[in-house]
């Protein structure tokens, strides 16, 4: 049971260690800003990252994401990965990343739609009509990241940058058995010139690869027009989790604006067109109880469906993580409530992801 430090209203769906509610983030951001950036402050001060986005006169512009970081000499920009090094911003030859392999089909956030796991884009695309059963895809899991998200899943890779891997190290784990590569975190935002590298490399060793990303969309409109025009030509999905309608929530849980997230959501649904299977982008959120309500996915699937109403979405489900584990698990009643609400709104293809973990009784 937690207490909202504004408005007193207690429940458990208001998270103790964030120590506001919904709405009083949503109406009263300007009063309590501060205080709940504080709570970012201590969770990336424990990790040994920024706790903001510096800002040093003089610095080098960052323009690889949203937080537009100002680098100063030594210092290391909020992803955690860019740096200043004589006054040139310093792009690694290798990224921080793990990679393993998947065997198709397997729990992609994309799965219902995925050449690999649906057989969708057959046979331009895919190898199958069916799931590409006997083939794997390489995952790129990049561990650093543009947001905090206070709810993240994988937060585990804060405490370690993991190994540091070039691009051809990367390119040389693809033999005859894998069909598609996908990158994600973390975010490849963070890391995006190796991610587009090593994509770039893949795609040279075998043209029939499928380039797939998962990301938070924070990257600079420029670099995502990059990452959709490799998944464009090769068969492969941007998968973009908008967490939040309300930028004041966005801010709240993730530290971070969503307002990249947003633009660069309308940018990728105008080339829809241009492939219709399988489905250039798709778009999920987590259902993070208490604070994703009804209104955040009336505002998120409204907007997704003024876009194109045949973006897929889904709608995931939450196990209680990181600073926010002290909110409950999604329940199942949320969860079809916020599908009906996205099909209200005019969505065509919505599901509901991690149907294991969903509490059968209501918050």
């Amino acid at each position: 049971m937690g207490s909202c430090k504004y408005c007193s209203k207690t429940s458990t769906l208001i998270s103790q260690n964030l120590g506001y509610c919904v709405d009083c983030i949503r109406d009263h951001w300007d009063l309590i800003r501060e205080k709940v950036m504080k709570v970012h402050y201590y969770a990336r001060r424990e990790a040994g990252l920024p706790v903001e986005p510096p800002f040093t006169e003089g610095g080098v512009e960052c323009e690889y994401c949203i937080n537009h970081c100002s680098i100063g000499e030594g210092e290391i920009g909020y992803c955690g990965f860019r740096t200043n090094r004589g006054g040139m911003m310093e792009d690694p030859v290798g990224g921080y990343l793990d990679w393993y392999y998947n065997s198709l089909p397997f729990s992609c956030v994309a799965h219902w739609v995925c050449p690999g796991c649906s057989g969708s884009g057959y046979p331009e695309f895919s190898g199958s009509k069916g799931p590409e059963i006997g083939y794997k895809n390489l995952g790129v899991f990049y561990h650093t990241c543009t947001f905090n998200c206070l709810f993240c899943l994988n937060h585990y890779y804060k405490a370690s940058f993991g190994q540091q891997v070039t691009p051809q190290q990367v390119v040389d784990k693809i033999d005859e058995r894998t069909n598609c590569i996908c990158f994600y975190g973390g975010d490849p935002a963070s890391q995006i010139t190796h991610a587009l590298r090593t994509a770039r490399l893949a795609r040279a060793k075998n043209r029939h690869l499928r380039i797939c990303w998962e990301t938070n969309g924070s990257s600079s409109p420029g670099y995502i027009k990059r990452m959709l025009e490799l998944s464009l030509e090769s068969g492969g999905i941007l998968k973009i989790d908008l967490k939040a309608w309300n930028e004041n929530l966005n801010l709240a849980i993730c530290g971070v604006s969503n307002r990249n997230t947003l633009v660069n959501l309308e940018y990728a649904s105008s080339l829809m067109n241009r492939r219709e299977d399988p489905p250039l982008i798709m778009v999920s959120t987590p259902l993070v109880p208490g604070y994703i309500d009804s209104k955040e996915i009336r505002g998120i699937t409204r907007f997704i469906a003024r876009l194109n109403p045949e973006i897929p979405y889904s709608l995931l489900a939450y196990h209680p993580a990181h600073v926010l584990v002290d909110l409950p698990a999604t329940c199942k009643e949320h969860a079809r409530q916020a599908r009906e609400i996205a099909l209200e709104e005019g969505l065509k293809h919505v599901v509901i992801e991690n149907r294991a973990i969903l509490k059968a009784e209501r918050y």
